[in-house]
């Protein structure tokens, strides 16, 4: 696929999208929301591919907003551009019966931060830092930062992050949980790859329902949670991937997952 504002590869498996406006630090106008958009529903149609890896082109992973195209408008209504922009996105990215990993390769600010806090996994580069910039400029969390990010790092730290803006490191992030894995610059493509191909060779049907389990957890309660998993284990049992690891193991060998 050929975009304007965006690299999109298929290759053993594994898409990768990067965002390719590097001159602004990915900074999101438009057609680079847009074209996200249109990647995600590509990568969710293609049965060839069983993982997504979300990075940025050049020295940062995605700045937010591009605050010069916004300004370049005579008046602009951020809740529509919300809604047509960047939550299409972020819905996209967590319906993915897919996993999405995030190669975080420098700063995510803004609806970056958001973006990053929507994937399932994270790997850091140790020159990559987070920063929830929205106060910075008299705005509110959005593109689902006020959904992921006291989920993750708690509330009271949720606010302080961003009624203070205050960066975070990668190895901050690290300990807060905002990130899986943190690894210096020039190892940061081999450990995402590494990850990356195994999910590409894992029981796509299964991780995906789990994703499914993981979201719909937020707002169950236990006896609802423990209906839909023997929902979702039912689908899983009926699965030829399900078959090929039962196989395997009684075999002594290595599942050959096939995604189905």
């Amino acid at each position: 696929m050929n975009y304007e504002c965006l690299l999109y590869e298929v290759q053993d498996g594994v898409a990768t999208i990067t965002l390719n406006r590097p001159d602004v630090f990915n900074a999101f106008n438009d057609q680079q929301s847009y074209d996200l958009q249109d990647a995600l529903k590509q990568v969710s149609r293609d049965e060839n591919v069983r993982v997504v890896v979300l990075t940025g082109a050049g020295r940062a992973f995605c700045s937010g907003q591009d605050l010069k195209a916004i300004a370049s408008a005579s008046k602009r209504d951020l809740s529509e551009s919300l809604e047509k922009r960047y939550n299409p996105i972020i819905r996209a990215m967590r319906n993915l019966p897919k996993p999405i990993i995030c190669k975080l390769n420098g700063v995510a600010a803004g609806a970056g931060c958001s973006l990053a806090l929507a994937c399932d996994m994270v790997v850091a580069s140790t020159a990559a830092s987070m920063i929830e910039v929205f106060v910075n400029v008299g705005l509110v969390l959005d593109s689902g930062s006020s959904f992921f990010l006291p989920r993750v790092v708690g509330s009271l730290k949720a606010f302080e992050l961003s009624t203070l803006g205050s960066k975070v490191s990668a190895e901050e992030a690290l300990q807060l949980g905002m990130v899986n894995k943190v690894v210096a610059p020039e190892e940061l493509d081999a450990a995402v790859a590494e990850l990356a191909a195994r999910y590409a060779t894992g029981p796509t049907k299964a991780i995906g329902l789990m994703k499914k389990m993981l979201n719909k957890s937020f707002n169950s309660t236990l006896d609802e949670m423990l209906d839909y998993e023997a929902y979702c284990q039912k689908i899983a049992g009926n699965s030829e991937d399900y078959k090929e690891g039962v196989t395997a193991f009684n075999e002594k060998r290595k599942p050959q997952f096939k995604g189905a």
